[in-house]
């Protein structure tokens, strides 16, 4: 099981929306707005490294408007 927390940093207004469209994805536990240097916070879990791989890259960094990530896998 692979857990990860990832950090996204995106355009100026369009927080909402991508937080919308990314709670549709599967495998993504929680999204929510921030403060800070990253405007959303996602809590994702998959069965695998390469799903969570395809569901970064593929999906994730492929919504409009989504400029960065960071991701922070969990070791425990």
């Amino acid at each position: 099981m692979e857990k990860a927390y990832i950090l996204i940093g995106c355009e100026l207004g369009s927080e909402s929306d991508i937080v919308e469209k990314i709670l549709k994805i599967d495998k993504v536990k929680d999204a929510k707005v921030v403060y800070g240097d990253y405007d959303i916070v996602v809590e994702a879990e998959t069965d695998t490294e390469l799903q969570m791989d395809n569901l970064i890259t593929k999906k994730i960094r492929k919504l409009d408007n989504v400029r960065s990530t960071i991701t922070l896998g969990v070791v425990n």
